[in-house]
């Protein structure tokens, strides 16, 4: 797999929108404002090939990117309450949708942030990925900002948080120091 050549090719609103799924599909699953878009941009190190945005829920869409022989899936982040109901429940049902058709989903990297335990909509990721016995692993976002006593344990709180979940793996990553980057690479090839 070739991390070096990969491009948007499109953004769909609706399930019924997406196109039929042909390569295998790595996706990008969490909370608004999480660093889904960061973490996109930092492992095919580029700089703006995700659109990054400080304001929670600015991606309303399922966003696709094209390698040579996969795609890489921008999912909406969860949680962000200042959208109208009918909004978020687009939103629900186009997540809900893309994970219950026949899609060829070889990993999930559920995003979570490392200062924080997960929230409710965490947990009811982490659970329909285990139900659903969907491979992903946590990537535990913004770890840069924590000190080192704080990062180590909120990297042992958040193990025991996760445990019952059985990711493949949990990895501490920071866009700015680019700190689980390659451990993420890994997973993709």
């Amino acid at each position: 797999m070739n991390l070096n050549d990969v491009n948007f090719e499109k953004s769909y609103g609706t399930f019924e929108q997406l196109p039929e799924s042909t390569l295998p599909e790595y996706v990008f699953s969490g909370r608004s404002n999480v660093g889904k878009s960061s973490l996109i941009n930092a492992v095919l190190n580029r700089r703006a090939l995700a659109r990054v945005s400080g304001k929670p829920g600015k991606t309303i869409t399922i966003n696709f990117f094209r390698g040579d022989n996969f795609r890489l899936v921008d999912l909406p982040g969860y949680g962000y309450a200042k959208r109208s109901k009918a909004e978020q429940q687009r939103w629900g049902d186009m997540i809900q949708g893309y994970f219950t058709s026949d899609r060829n989903i070889r990993l999930v990297l559920q995003l979570i942030d490392m200062r924080h335990k997960p929230s409710q909509d965490d947990f009811q990721m982490l659970q329909f990925l285990r139900d659903t016995n969907t491979p992903f692993i946590i990537v535990l976002t913004k770890c840069d900002k924590l000190n080192k006593t704080d990062f180590q344990k909120a990297l042992s709180d958040r193990a025991d948080e996760c445990a019952d979940y059985c990711p493949a793996a949990m990895v501490p990553f920071s866009a700015l120091s680019k700190q689980g980057v390659q451990e993420i690479r890994n997973f993709l090839v």
